[in-house]
């Protein structure tokens, strides 16, 4: 990833070099260590740092001089500043994400499901059941020539969620549609594919952080 794609990933670096960082953040930010050395190597400085911190002693630092009386303004500037800048970068990348087949106000997330042909299979909708408060899931699944195309809706994760798709097929495997990350509070956009037509799937499921949901993708309609 580019620095400026990893800046808000970077930003929760020292709280994890601590442990101080919630569990629902810590768990995303280390699913994005595994792909980013750029953020490992900042986190591995890091935490050299924070090791040798219990070893320092206050008695020894001279007293710190006094901040001018306009530090406080500066701050509020710059961090407002920074805020619109953030939510401008936000999105552009959502936008970018998205691609052309859907827009971040769209709240669809586009899954395509590749290989053997539709078969006549009819179009469906999948809903998620005995869902927490507050989270939502759901799916159209929609037969091509090429495959499957599924439009999921998921709303109300932690932002920063890592969501693993999957689906499984008559025999019970479960076969990976990849990952995508639930981000600010309201709908993800991404496009994920798995080796299994729709005409044979059985069930389709997402794993939201440690929780994992499945919903049957009925029979009567794949037959």
């Amino acid at each position: 990833m580019t620095t400026e794609q990893c800046r808000e990933w970077r930003e929760s670096l020292g709280a994890l070099a601590l442990g101080q960082l919630p569990e629902e953040e810590r768990a995303a930010l280390e699913a994005h260590l595994e792909g980013c050395p750029e953020c490992r190597a900042e986190l591995s400085s890091l935490a050299g740092v924070a090791r040798l911190l219990p070893l320092a002693d206050p008695e020894h630092f001279d007293t710190a001089p006094a901040p001018p009386p306009s530090l406080a303004d500066q701050v509020v500037a710059t961090i407002r500043a920074e805020q619109r800048k953030s939510r401008r970068r936000r999105l552009r990348l959502g936008l970018a994400f998205s691609g052309v087949t859907a827009a971040v106000a769209a709240a669809v997330l586009a899954i395509f499901v590749l290989p053997g042909g539709s078969g006549g299979t009819p179009e469906q909708h999948v809903a998620f059941r005995s869902l927490p408060p507050g989270l939502q899931i759901s799916a159209n699944l929609e037969p091509h020539a090429y495959g499957t195309e599924i439009h999921m809706y998921v709303k109300g994760a932690p932002s920063g969620t890592l969501c693993r798709v999957f689906v499984r097929g008559p025999n019970g495997v479960r076969q990976s549609a990849g990952s995508f990350r639930y981000r600010w509070g309201d709908d993800s956009d991404a496009v994920l594919s798995a080796a299994l037509d729709l005409s044979r799937t059985r069930a389709i499921g997402v794993r939201v952080g440690s929780r994992t949901f499945v919903a049957p993708v009925s029979r009567a309609s794949t037959a």
